[in-house]
């Protein structure tokens, strides 16, 4: 099964492999940079905005370089506040070869507000490497893994998301 995601990002990358081999056999996923469209920080509706750009860049990209796939997938994180105070989640995007679009989240962990302006700003990211002394969090476990003491990383948050988006596709015709 060939894949194609809008990332070059190992942690993303690896969250999506594992969720994908929980239901299909030989899982081969090809990481792609393109554009999001939106800014380094999506806010609320951009974060999907953001992975369904990437999923659409995707498919242009396969389209120009004759590449076959089954499935076109994308996550973006980003913080919202449209179901409360502030939170951090991941959003996916999925689209099989035929179109058929599913999305997900990832469980969402709060933002202090002392923290809101300037990961709008900046990015989460950032702010986070700023307050753990760490380079590039979002490239491994995650800041996730040290607000949550080592039980949530950054892949886990990612294969959970994509486990939700695949809701659509591991249960026939029942769930689309």
């Amino acid at each position: 099964m060939k894949i194609l995601m809008g990332t070059k990002n190992p942690g993303k990358i690896e969250g999506a492999k594992q969720a994908f081999e929980r239901y299909f056999d030989n899982v081969e996923i090809e990481g792609i940079p393109v554009s999001s469209e939106i800014g380094d920080q999506p806010l609320n509706e951009d974060i999907y905005n953001g992975a369904k750009n990437r999923v659409k860049n995707l498919r242009e990209y396969a389209k120009n370089n004759n590449i076959k796939a089954d499935f076109f997938v994308a996550s973006e994180a980003g913080i919202t506040n449209l179901i409360g105070g502030w939170i951090d989640i991941n959003m996916v995007v999925i689209e099989n070869a035929e179109g058929v679009e599913s999305i997900g989240t990832s469980q969402g962990f709060p933002i202090p507000e002392k923290y809101v302006d300037e990961i709008k700003a900046t990015e989460l990211g950032k702010v986070m490497d700023k307050i753990f002394s760490g380079e590039k969090l979002g490239n491994g476990k995650g800041g996730i893994n040290y607000l949550t003491k080592g039980e949530v990383t950054r892949i886990e948050l990612t294969k959970n998301a994509f486990i939700m988006a695949l809701t659509t596709f591991v249960n026939g015709e029942i769930w689309k």
